[in-house]
């Protein structure tokens, strides 16, 4: 037997490192071009039951989906990721054929075998390597030493987890049913109402349901030792909701203070957005090993309780960033990444909204001033039809979104723009069941308010170009202004000796008389040059 000296063994190990990282960092994305066979059904329901794993990392169980023929239906096209292995698929009792290839799951369906399948898999999870950017399973251990595991699949889809039609256009117009069997004495918190828990034999038994349509990276568990903090609340419109927060036992103490926390995020989301979009279910969040994630009425919270204090209030940026999504991305949501933005911008926007009602004006347009350093306009916001995740996501989706909204604001007036949010989100053609692109929204502002936006929706939504200021001294107090690289006008404040005024400007020159320069836009309503 040849002996490794240690330089080679040193190198071997680094290669099977290496090599079990690049399995683990596996890239998965979803959305762009919707399969054709996948357009020959709707999915009405999942129900997933599934074993967790935590010594070994693993699932067990099965999913049975609910679906409508739309079409010819001689395949049943699923996703799941390879790494799984398919047992068996059922259909009306009976063993179907099947081919799992790729993350693809191919079941053929008989005559008269029916508008539901279930299919039998197991395996060792996807592990997160950057959740939630890079997501996966996160099998983690509390200070305790108990398991603790989180889920994020955001930019991966629900493959990574469960077999499904995985695509954002589709979502289970009749929701999900959700059933865990884990070691005792472990919790597990997820969407919607707990309708049963039990205990048996050394294992919790836990069913969570809803009826609401949700989106495959939606659908959400957490494993742990929890603790659960709640309340009742009453909403704007005067329902009572069920208010939960489940935190790591350890954290217990805490718990109170992120309620409260919670109860005066809704409060203010409510003020400019409208009633909490889920009353029948709750709202909720749980304490997650990673940063945070959107999952409908289980928010992922893990931002370590680092609360600020804004005006009278406390805050959590996490918190109030991912219970947005309940309304811009869960209620609201788009059929195609093309449109992240309106899931991540007019979200990130509400934030801003926060220092608005919490700290006053003067706070929120400092927050404006802080975003905008931030924008480099290296990608335009809207993307193309039939994007996928890894094209669309990047950070300007959230900051340049979010500015777009602020300049909005300006050009509506607080009378228009305010109403107008709340009227599209409260829309029922644009909610729910009845997703959303780009065009919707820009069509229905210009609808609602009466302008032609249209230039300035294709100029910031579609291209990293910004209008460009050019000031021409004329004489001794006379100054010229255009906006000199558009073919639209915008209205803009400008700063003259004699104050602020709004003008209209474009590419034709607009005189002015100031005894000292003047200062376009001196506010920071718009991004520009």
């Amino acid at each position: 037997m040849k002996l490794i000296t240690k330089p080679c063994l040193l190198m071997l190990l680094l290669f099977v490192s290496f090599q079990l990282e690049a399995q683990e960092v596996q890239n998965w994305t979803w959305g762009g071009p919707k399969d054709p066979l996948q357009n020959q059904y709707k999915v009405k329901h999942y129900l997933l039951n599934l074993e967790l794993l935590p010594n070994t990392k693993a699932i067990d169980g099965y999913v049975e989906v609910s679906f409508e023929k739309t079409g010819a239906l001689d395949t049943l096209r699923l996703n799941l990721i390879e790494r799984y292995t398919v047992l068996k698929v059922e259909m009306a009792g009976k063993n179907i054929s099947f081919d799992h290839h790729g993350d693809t799951l191919d079941i053929f369906p008989v005559e008269d075998s029916g508008n539901k399948v279930k299919v039998f898999y197991r395996g060792k999870t996807p592990i997160a390597t950057n959740p939630p950017w890079v997501g996966g399973f996160t099998w983690e251990r509390d200070q305790k030493g108990n398991h603790w595991m989180g889920l994020s699949s955001q930019n991966e889809g629900a493959k990574i987890f469960m077999p499904c039609l995985d695509h954002p256009s589709s979502e289970p117009s009749e929701g999900v049913d959700l059933h865990f069997k884990v070691p005792y004495p472990y919790f597990v918190a997820a969407n919607g109402n707990l309708i049963s828990n039990d205990t048996k034999t050394g294992f919790n038994y836990f069913h969570w349901a809803t009826d609401y349509p949700i989106n495959n990276y939606n659908i959400n568990f957490t494993m742990g030792r929890l603790h659960l903090e709640e309340k009742t609340y009453t909403s704007r419109g005067g329902r009572e909701i069920p208010m939960k927060v489940y935190v790591l036992e350890e954290n217990a103490a805490k718990a109170p203070m992120l309620l409260q926390i919670l109860e005066t995020s809704v409060r203010t989301q409510e003020k400019y957005f409208g009633e909490f979009p889920f009353p029948e279910d709750k709202i909720g969040l749980v304490e997650t090993p990673y940063l945070g994630m959107e999952h409908q009425t289980i928010n992922a919270y893990g931002n370590n309780y680092q609360f600020t204090r804004i005006g009278e209030v406390y805050y959590d940026w996490l918190l109030y960033h991912e219970l947005g999504h309940e309304w811009w991305g869960n209620k609201v949501t788009v059929a195609d990444w093309a449109d992240f933005w309106i899931h991540e911008g007019i979200c990130s926007y509400g934030d801003w909204l926060f220092y608005r009602e919490h700290g006053g004006e003067s706070a929120y347009h400092k927050h404006a001033r802080d975003v905008a350093r931030s924008i480099k306009n290296e990608n335009p916001v809207a993307f193309p039809a039939q994007t996928t995740t890894d094209e669309a996501y990047h950070s300007e989706i959230y900051s340049k979104g979010a500015f777009i909204l602020h300049s909005l604001r300006y050009i509506l007036g607080d009378d228009v723009f305010f109403p107008m949010l709340k009227a599209f989100v409260e829309d029922k053609a644009y909610t729910y069941e009845n997703l959303v692109g780009t065009k919707d929204f820009t069509d229905f502002v210009q609808r609602y308010s009466g302008k032609d936006l249209q230039g300035f929706f294709d100029l910031y939504l579609y291209t990293t170009e910004v209008p460009h200021v050019k000031i021409k001294k004329k004489g001794k107090r006379k100054y010229e202004i255009q906006l000199d690289n558009i073919d639209f006008s915008l209205p803009m404040e400008v700063e003259t000796s004699k104050g602020v005024e709004r003008l209209i400007l474009g590419p034709e020159p607009v005189e002015v008389k100031s005894k000292r320069p003047v200062k376009v836009d001196p506010k920071g309503w718009y991004l520009v040059k």
